[in-house]
């Protein structure tokens, strides 16, 4: 076909390698090259993110073999229902983050060169488009492995900070241990197919149609497992995604905790659902523990951050954990043959894939707006932004509702669906199930609870109250590109969540290839304005009729209280007999994460010091005190740190064996020498 979804999305490919083409002519006018370099990204995404919604509505599959790579090993891609979705996913938030770096990445004119910038940014929307097209093992690693290297240089940016090297090598040493799993998956998965003689059934094609005894699918889909869960960040596997993220240029980290990640939720829905295709209730029973564990630490880490960009990563945690509920309840669904159940919890985890890329995006690109105009990530040394920065305000509101699962914005949908499915669970034939599934939906709400907790600690410390920083007079507002980037995907959660029959009308057929189910016809059986995922009797939710009221009430209450000139009144603070209100009241994120650090406390490793630092006359009324906390993540304690003790332990005692005196290295290769005629006879 001349005009088709292939068609699109090659001409996004050109687009990005004419970019490249391009760059190093472009280089030497550092402001052309942003301004350049980003717009053609932009439309590269939206081209990528146009094929990904043409493919899903089509229902077609596009197949291309590439006669490129290793001899017989050609690549093959494959843009079908399940790619052409998180194509749409990848590219749509790519299209609005490249808007916003036009603007955002100005603000490093004068003191670094950018062209690395945006080669790597190029080639990491290169590698994240072809990871869910490739359709063979062999090109899926080599897009994963582009991918994968092209955001540690992204990370390493700003190299000359010593945090940024750590967290770049910490990323990287654990990418690759998980791309040594999937390695393995995809060994088993192929060798299967030619019986371990060849490795000529290297496609995916060929794993569909292969089946695979119990023991070696198991094997296969846990090596798998654990490389996904690895880039995704699901815990313990977690300790590199709140290093990198805070450290690299916002913009990066807005595709990196926002479409990144999904590139694995992506591996784990082809694996398990595509190419293993049966399994047993266990998979997904283990998935389901893993999204519940990540959630509900992922939340509580962020609430213990004063770092605004840590505590979005954390967040990613915590997200990422929701969608593997799903993904999890999907596959209890499935192995029981409950087709309608696992369409819902499928279409529950994939629409939280696609919010949380919306709503985590924007607000990394809010974070980024708020670092550049304060050159601040500790929210301690923030507040009262609100009146210097309203555009950013109020749209970092709009991804705080979003992400605390308030209507009418799109996570409540996605979260609501999921509640649904856990409501759903009796129906389930095993005991064990319907004990552990009640206690996850428990845990789903408390999660949600105090995702709510962190976000109103994150916008009040932040942009409420007085300002508390030391440089007011520069903070200013984020330029237009920032600000128009923004806006789209605030428009778009909104969108997402007053509007969810159309898109889950528009994501059903997905669940029904892989779920075998629908829930099109019984979610929007009422009526486009009401969600009824079963049935309208069982449960109902009228997204725009909400949205309509929430409106109605605040327009009402905005007239009501304009409606007579002096109605409303400036008058100072009640301040408890203080004289005046000043930023050393506030609460600040410490301290508003004190209570529940008390109640959770236990799951981490907290160390409080407070030091008078000079000698009162009262011990009531010291002078001056110093507060020090530090709150650390027992996973690292318990899992890395003895790894990288044993690391550093085993190299200092092979360093001994270095002397510098090439008598010894001389003994050395006499010695090899001696052992290989030995044992070659």
């Amino acid at each position: 076909m001349l005009f088709s979804p292939i068609s699109i999305i090659s001409s996004s490919f050109a687009l990005l390698l004419l970019l490249l083409a391009l760059t190093p002519f472009m280089r030497l006018n550092q402001r052309l090259l942003i301004n350049a370099g980003f717009s053609l990204a932009a439309i590269a995404s939206f081209l990528a993110s146009a094929a990904g919604v043409w493919a899903v509505s089509s229902g077609s599959v596009y197949q291309v073999i590439l006669p490129v790579g290793l001899p017989d090993l050609p690549f093959h891609l494959r843009l079908d229902l399940l790619s052409g979705f998180f194509l749409t996913v990848v590219g749509l938030l790519s299209f609005f983050v490249s808007i916003y770096s036009i603007g955002y990445v100005k603000s490093f004119l004068g003191l670094r060169p950018v062209t690395n910038l945006v080669v790597f940014y190029t080639l990491f929307l290169a590698g994240m488009f072809l990871v869910v097209l490739a359709d063979d093992a062999f090109f899926f690693l080599i897009a994963w492995e582009m991918m994968a290297a092209a955001s540690y240089f992204l990370v390493l940016f700003e190299d000359e900070k010593i945090e940024n090297r750590r967290a770049a090598f910490l990323y990287l040493v654990v990418a690759h241990v998980g791309a040594i799993a999937i390695l393995l998956s995809f060994g088993i998965m192929a060798g299967l197919a030619t019986g371990f003689s060849g490795f000529q059934s290297y496609t995916f094609d060929a794993m569909r149609g292969t089946a695979l005894p119990a023991g070696l699918a198991t094997a296969a889909f846990l090596l798998a497992f654990f490389g996904f869960a690895a880039k995704a960040g699901v815990v313990p596997l977690h300790v590199w995604l709140p290093e990198a993220h805070p450290v690299a240029p916002s913009n990066v980290s807005a595709l990196m905790s926002g479409v990144m990640l999904k590139t694995a939720i992506y591996g784990i829905v082809r694996v398990t659902f595509d190419l293993i295709g049966h399994f047993p209730w266990w998979w997904g029973a283990l998935v389901l523990v893993f999204g519940l564990v990540s959630a509900v630490m992922g939340v509580l880490y962020a609430l213990m951050q004063h770092d605004l960009k840590r505590l979005l990563a954390y967040h990613s945690v915590e997200n990422i954990g929701i969608i593997l509920i799903g993904i999890g309840l999907a596959m209890i669904f499935t192995s029981f043959n409950m087709p309608l159940l696992a369409a819902l919890a499928l279409i529950a985890g994939l629409y939280h894939t696609l919010n949380h890329a919306m709503f985590k995006g924007l607000l990394f690109m809010g974070a980024g707006a708020v670092l550049h105009a304060t050159h601040e990530r500790n929210m301690e040394e923030m507040g009262g932004l609100i009146k210097f920065m309203p555009w950013t305000a109020v749209l970092f509101l709009v991804g705080c509702i979003s992400i605390s699962a308030l209507p009418p914005f799109n996570g409540f949908v996605s979260e609501w669906l999921t509640y649904q499915a856990f409501l759903l669970s009796p129906a389930l034939p095993s005991p064990l199930l319907n004990l552990l599934i009640p206690l996850g939906a428990a845990l789903l709400a408390l999660t949600s609870a105090l995702a709510a907790a962190c976000f109103v600690k994150a916008f009040g410390v932040t942009f409420l109250g007085h300002h508390r920083g030391r440089h007011q007079g520069r903070i200013h507002e984020a330029d237009w590109s920032m600000r128009i980037g923004m806006l789209l995907a605030a428009l778009t959660c909104l969108g997402l969540g007053v509007l969810p029959t159309f898109m889950i009308r528009w994501m059903d057929p997905i669940a029904e290839k892989l779920a075998g189910g629908t829930i099109a016809r019984s979610a929007s059986g009422t009526g486009w304005m009401w969600l009824t995922p079963i049935a309208a009797e069982r449960a109902s939710y009228a997204a725009p009729i909400v949205f309509i009221g929430i409106l109605s009430v605040v327009i009402v209450t905005y007239l009501l209280l304009h409606a007579r000139p002096g109605a409303i009144q400036r008058v100072p603070l009640w301040d408890c007999g203080f004289e005046k209100v000043t930023s050393r009241m506030q609460y600040t994120a410490t301290s508003f994460s004190m209570p529940l650090r008390r109640i959770f406390g236990f799951l981490f490793s907290v160390k409080e010091h407070v030091k008078q630092l000079r000698p009162a006359a009262h011990y009531a009324f010291p002078e001056r005190l110093y507060y020090h906390l530090r709150v650390r993540d027992r996973f690292w304690m318990w899992i890395y740190q003895p790894v990288v003790d044993a690391s550093f332990w085993i190299s200092r005692r092979i360093g001994r064996m270095q002397h510098g005196r090439i008598q010894v290295y001389l003994i050395y290769s006499f010695v090899t020498i001696l052992v290989l005629l030995i044992f070659s006879r």
